[in-house]
């Protein structure tokens, strides 16, 4: 049988500290080769400005095979529809069986908020207080939790074009025990972060490298799966001491990469390596309190994995979803 499992049963079974853990171990299996974590195969027609990617993982410790079809279509947002939809399969790795197809929405938003926490966990200062958001949509929701399980959160600082999202980002967060303090214009959110979370989805560079302070972390996280949109503008990526979640991937789906090698200003091999080695102690991390590190996370396929098999895990412990004979 295959378990079905939407948008809202996945709501009531995200866990973010397990998913942390989970996260954390994928990476770490990439890195010592218990895990495959191929680059995104991103299909597109010059007739369209749509992109389809699969994004796919196998792994040994969770004994699965993955994969997620994201579709990216710009599009949409003149038509009301979201801009991006997933779907993420499940399968046995031994067998082959089809175990479960998720909704992509929740699983995608909640595991890249996960990763954000990791790379800050390893990359940032670890008496880092103050959390910088540029973006205050539901991801950002998600960082402030993400970010209090790993560091001493006590300010987080916010930035947004919309008094909407602000308002909606304050009373979704309200609960948390940290200061919330909104911010005028995004250098003001720089001057202020210990730790910066991106998380727009920008085609021009919102972030300037000459505002980055030393000592302070970023996650860049927002920008579409495009070689030409992104965050953060070339100085600020020559400037820091960058990290992937995974180079192959990177150099396919990174603007903020790609874009800064295009202009000149680094080249891939300035890259310091991928997260996992960090995490495994094969490569160094942050070496001093003045270092300028960036996680540029660009979404990988073995975290959908991470996170599926927990929730799959889950959803079968208390009998959620809709099971489907597939072979009927």
């Amino acid at each position: 049988m295959t378990l079905v499992l939407t948008a809202s049963v996945l709501e009531s079974l995200t866990n973010m500290s397990e998913t942390i853990a989970a996260v954390e171990r994928g990476f770490g299996d990439i890195a010592r080769g218990t895990a495959v974590q191929p680059g995104p195969v991103s299909l597109h027609l010059p007739t369209s400005e749509a992109r389809h990617l699969l994004m796919a993982g196998l792994a040994e410790a969770q004994q699965l095979a993955s994969v997620k079809l994201l579709s990216d279509i710009p599009d949409n947002h003149a038509l009301g529809l979201p801009t991006q939809r997933s779907s993420i399969l499940l399968a046995d790795r031994r067998t082959g069986e089809t175990l479960a197809l998720l909704d992509g929405r929740i699983p995608t938003r909640t595991r890249t908020a996960a990763a954000s926490a990791v790379a800050s966990k390893y990359l940032a200062r670890p008496d880092s207080s103050t959390l910088g958001l540029v973006g205050a949509g539901a991801l950002a929701i998600a960082h402030v939790e993400a970010m209090l399980h790993v560091l001493p959160i006590e300010k987080v600082v916010v930035w947004s074009r919309s008094a909407t999202t602000l308002a909606a980002f304050k009373a979704k967060t309200a609960h948390h025990p940290v200061q919330v303090e909104t911010a005028s214009n995004i250098q003001h959110v720089l001057e202020a972060a210990d730790i910066l979370c991106t998380l727009t989805p920008s085609v021009e560079p919102l972030v300037r490298g000459d505002w980055f302070r030393p000592g302070i972390h970023i996650n860049a996280v927002g920008a579409r799966p495009r070689p030409t949109h992104r965050e953060i503008d070339s100085e600020g990526m020559r400037r820091a001491r960058v990290f992937v979640d995974s180079l192959a991937t990177a150099k396919e789906k990174s603007g903020d990469l790609m874009m800064a090698v295009s202009e000149g200003a680094m080249t891939v091999e300035d890259i310091q390596g991928e997260l996992g080695p960090v995490i495994t102690q094969d490569i160094p991390g942050r070496i001093n309190a003045d270092d300028i590190t960036l996680f540029n996370s660009v979404g990988i396929g073995m975290l959908d994995l991470a996170i599926g098999r927990l929730l799959y895990d889950t959803a079968v412990l208390h009998g959620l979803g809709i099971d489907v004979d597939m072979a009927r």
